[in-house]
């Protein structure tokens, strides 16, 4: 079985009847999500459930997932979510699929955060992925200009040769620090910055790592929060 079938499936596990949910985005957490759906058809869940994103709505949609809006949910029981790197600690690099803006404020608000993802993706330190910086269209490149002064290599994110466009109408800057000593200060000091909307790296929210392995074994990892 897939290593990301396997993680997502086992933490859908962790859902039950009468929980608010969120759903979270990318090629792990959709198979969460579509085992979610079958517990619905198969043991009649009673779930409220809200989505990072508009390409998780639709496919909760598709599995027939009851979805509700950000605006009626103010704490979240579960969130499964992927990461792109995760490491010992449990801080994150989020933001490849695009959507680290509405899964950083559903994270926000959830008692009990899971992460799931293939083993390549847990790792000793994080920086090998670029970090995600979501930021307004407005004078983009000022912005690129401080994330540089912060010894980024920002890129701007293109789709099929045109910029790419978030779910929230902003841009995305893909920043090369390198490998990150201190996350927590980088955090803070990308946030300060005019312009940035919110970056990609999610420190001390997840409670719970399920790893899955080519071996078809899986790992959970805890954390206290």
């Amino acid at each position: 079985m897939d290593p990301k079938q396997l993680a997502g499936e086992q933490a859908a596990a962790y859902v039950e009847n009468n929980m608010v949910i969120g759903l979270g985005t990318g090629s792990t957490a959709c198979w969460a999500i579509k085992k979610i759906g079958e517990r619905i058809a198969n043991e009649g869940l009673q779930l409220t459930c809200t989505a990072t994103s508009i390409q998780s709505e639709k496919l909760a949609e598709q599995f027939h997932i009851p979805l509700t809006d950000i605006a009626q949910v103010s704490s979240i029981d579960i969130t499964i979510d992927g990461a792109d790197e995760i490491d010992r600690q449990l801080d994150m690099i989020k933001g490849g699929g695009g959507a680290l803006l509405r899964e950083k404020i559903i994270a926000n608000i959830t008692k009990y955060y899971i992460i799931v993802a293939d083993e390549s993706k847990y790792v000793a330190q994080l920086g090998a992925f670029g970090i995600p910086v979501e930021v307004v269209p407005f004078g983009w490149q000022r912005t690129a200009e401080h994330l540089e002064k912060l010894g980024a290599k920002p890129t701007l994110r293109k789709k099929e040769q045109e910029t790419f466009i978030t779910d929230n109408g902003n841009y995305i800057l893909d920043c090369d620090f390198g490998l990150i000593n201190d996350a927590a200060s980088l955090e803070t000091s990308i946030h300060n910055i005019p312009g940035v909307v919110v970056c990609g790296l999610f420190i001390s929210r997840a409670h719970k790592l399920i790893l899955g392995k080519k071996d078809g074994s899986t790992e959970e990892i805890t954390t206290k929060r």
